[in-house]
């Protein structure tokens, strides 16, 4: 009977429970809407009830659902990178489904995006006591950019060259220093090794890049070696939405040859938006194109074949996993335009990469987010085979050249991993505080080889940082951060101290004072330009390293003021930034003279030298209609004592290649929301290159030349076509580069031709149409 009395007892308590709960249940309401921006459904948009743990994420229509909401009064807020935060006020009854849609407004001044690269944490540019300049997608649409290197020209400071009249590979010169004192990071790992950086920004194509991250000046504190003139991070396109593009472009060279790209993005999120998945492909098919009708290119042949993917997951709300894979392969020739193997050619290179990279990084944040713990790791690989020759004119030497042409072989290896702890501190000497640590492990070997010259790179380095940084936000208008990097490089005999300070003060809303200082150095290694083969004189030239090469040290100091005034209708502003860098044991390229093969160089410590100047950059947005960027920097770069840098040719102090001023301006308008026009222009001013006489070239003797100034202009039209069945649009584009053809009209002819003596724009005028199918 106790029993029976108790089972009917629980029974009825659990039926009250149940009953009650869906009482209270059916009292709860619910708040549902759309998120949209200029008209279209905005994605990934962060929808959350102030003051409560309550919210949702958009999905790929806009759409967003916050369910079990109790009655009362609350706050809504809509939020997105990039855009205006929008807050409703709302009253919620028992049992009401509220729909409530938000409008958002883009953020014109593009000031308030997160970036990673100037703290090596998420923080708001307006917030970063360290300059971080941002390219995005849609910036690298508008200038027609189809890879990393096209795209980088347009941020003051920054200057890519092209080095190479027959391979024509490219280098990133920043703050008046060459390409060896630029750190490029992809998805913030340093895996562009001396020989990737060779040809690896005109191999990332655009379509795999989400966005560029550029902090200019000594950061070595943070990235370690080669970051004294400043830091690129490629971060790749990662899943926030369903979406999907296919593209296809076409240039005409000159009327002389074609450029054709066919490139394709995906991503795929699921309900929960913890987990997702993108997707790229990039086919680029390019051909010969020779500017002075002497059937040597000046453009080489291109095929390229590119895919990767990123994944995300988030086994809870403070956990994420990132993975990103990609595969690059290219297939590079120039010189003599002939349809037979390389060797055959009277002069020519051949390079076939296959490039595999990747990434991974676990984040962890605890303690109601103010700690965070990440591990990571990045990689790449490449393989490659090659061939740089030169036919001898007798023919007794040409035979033997035949028996054993100079094909090589290359293999390159970087791995990273580390980890990296945040610890938030609320009460940091009267405020607020995140303290940085970390360590990391770099290891990267290059093996390269061509045997009939005797040419071999077998250089494995090691390097065990740590790191520590202190980001102090004093008051909400000061912040000081202080940090240091002590540096273990299997090269350099000693352990390297880097420290870094910078100082930002914030004048109101639209104004912020920035001082900054840092050291840096570089271990005695080959860096890109080292790796390089180059023709001159008959002959193929070579670097080689000195034996007693030891690191070169930079200590750097900038100072910048930066000034944003915004109204109802426009915004406009200017960052005006100073530089000076001094640099201890110079690296330098010694001219050894001639033997058999060609001319030789060795790589060695010279004297100090000082890089200085100023950066100017403009910025106007006038209702979202009109937009306006410009940058211009003027500097001198130049070492201490002369130097020598062709045997027989006066000592110089000024660098080679380096011009003075430098600068860059784009303009887009945008009428409709389905039309899009665009210009650009790339100025560069006047510089000092060595060119080498050869038999044949039209150039009889060595000697310096200045180059005039030159200045490359394009534009961009493109139309969308809304197709609303299927939720997509067509966009048909049109455009031109290099529209005044300020392509260089002087270069050496024949197979001995000096290859370095190149200059000017990238390409000659080119004509380009494409087509894109998108969603909306």
């Amino acid at each position: 009977m106790l029993i029976k009395y108790f089972k009917l007892n629980t029974f009825l308590l659990l039926a009250g429970l149940i009953l009650s709960s869906s009482a209270v249940i059916a009292q709860n309401g619910s708040i549902s809407g759309i998120v949209k921006s200029d008209g279209f459904p905005l994605s990934s948009a962060a929808v959350s009830i102030k003051k409560t743990a309550m919210g949702n994420a958009t999905d790929a229509d806009g759409k967003y659902d916050i369910q079990k909401v109790p009655a009362g009064t609350y706050k809504i807020q809509a939020s997105s990178i990039g855009f205006n935060v929008s807050e409703k006020t709302v009253v919620i009854s028992a049992g009401q489904n509220l729909v409530l849609n938000f409008e958002l407004v883009a953020n014109i001044s593009s000031l308030d995006q997160v970036v990673v690269t100037g703290t090596r944490t998420p923080k708001r540019q307006t917030n970063s006591p360290v300059i971080v300049n941002l390219i995005n997608s849609k910036t690298l649409d508008q200038v027609i950019a189809t890879s990393l290197s096209e795209g980088l020209k347009y941020q003051p400071g920054l200057r890519v060259e092209t080095d190479c009249q027959t391979c024509n590979y490219t280098q990133l010169r920043m703050n008046g220093l060459q390409g060896g004192y630029s750190q490029i990071l992809v998805n913030s790992r340093p895996i562009f090794s001396p020989l990737t950086g060779l040809y690896g920004m005109e191999q990332i194509p655009t379509n795999m890049i989400d966005r560029i991250e550029v902090v200019r000046g000594g950061v070595s504190a943070l990235y370690g070696s080669s970051a004294i003139g400043g830091t690129v991070n490629v971060i790749t396109k990662v899943p926030v939405s369903n979406s999907y593009s296919l593209t296809n472009t076409f240039q005409s060279i000159k009327g002389q040859t074609t450029d054709n790209i066919i490139s394709g993005n995906a991503s795929i999120v699921n309900d929960d938006r913890n987990a997702g998945i993108s997707f790229f492909v990039n086919n680029r098919n390019r051909g010969h194109y020779d500017a002075n009708g002497d059937n040597f290119s000046e453009l080489p042949k291109l095929k390229d074949n590119t895919f990767g993917t990123n994944i995300f997951f988030k086994p809870t709300e403070n956990q994420k996993l990132e993975v990103s894979l990609s595969s690059i392969y290219e297939y590079r020739f120039g010189g003599e335009i002939v349809n037979k193997p390389a060797y055959l050619a009277k002069q020519s290179e051949e390079r076939t990469h296959n490039v595999l990279m990747g990434s991974a990084d676990y984040s962890i944040s605890f303690n109601e987010n103010k700690n965070s713990l990440s591990f990571y790791y990045g990689g790449q690989n490449t393989k490659r085979n090659h061939y740089t020759g030169i036919n001898p004119d007798d023919a007794g030497e040409l035979a033997l050249f035949f028996a054993d042409p100079p094909y090589g072989t290359s293999d390159v290896t970087t791995h990273q991993g580390g980890v990296q702890f945040n610890n938030g501190l609320d009460n940091f000497l009267g405020g607020k505080a995140v303290l940085t640590t970390g360590a990391e492990y770099v290891y990267d070997s290059v093996f390269d080889e061509i045997e009939p010259y005797n040419y071999l790179i077998d250089q494995t380095t090691k390097n065990v940082g740590v790191f520590v940084q202190n980001d102090w936000d004093i008051t909400k208008d000061l912040n000081f951060l202080t940090g240091f990097r002590l540096d273990k490089h299997n090269l350099v005999d000693h352990v390297i101290f880097s420290p870094r300070l910078s100082l930002m003060y914030k004048l109101q809303k639209e104004t912020q004072f920035r001082l900054g200082w840092g050291t840096g150095f570089r271990a005695p290694q080959a860096f890109d330009a080292d790796l390089h083969i180059a023709f001159a004189g008959g002959g193929v030239s070579r670097i080689s390293l000195a034996d007693d090469l030891k690191e070169e040290r930079s200590n750097s100091f900038t100072g910048s003021v930066n000034y944003d005034k915004a109204t109802a209708h426009f915004i406009a502003g200017f960052t005006l930034e100073g530089f000076y860098t001094q640099l201890k044991d110079a690296f330098f390229q010694y001219p050894l003279g001639p033997d058999a093969l060609g001319e030789r160089f060795e790589k060695r410590n010279g004297p100090s030298a000082t890089v200085k100047g100023i950066t100017l950059e403009a910025r106007a947005n006038f209702d979202y209609v009109v937009q306006l960027d410009a940058g211009f920097t003027s500097q001198l770069s130049e070492f201490n004592e002369a130097v020598e840098n062709v045997a027989g040719l006066a000592l110089k102090r000024e660098f080679l290649r380096t011009p003075n001023n430098y600068g860059y301006a784009t303009v887009t308008y945008n009428p409709t929301k389905n039309w899009n026009i665009s210009g650009n222009l790339v100025y560069t001013g006047s510089m000092l290159l060595a060119h080498v006489a050869g038999a044949g070239t039209g150039q009889a003797v060595d000697e310096y030349f200045t180059t005039k100034s030159f200045t490359d202009v394009g534009f961009r039209i493109g139309h969308t076509f809304e197709l609303d069945k299927v939720k997509s649009g067509l966009e048909l584009f049109a455009g031109m580069k290099n529209v005044l053809d300020q392509y260089q009209n002087d270069f050496d002819i024949g197979k001995n031709r000096d290859s370095n003596y190149v200059y000017g724009p990238s390409l000659p005028r080119s004509v380009i149409f494409g087509l894109r199918l998108k969603s909306l």
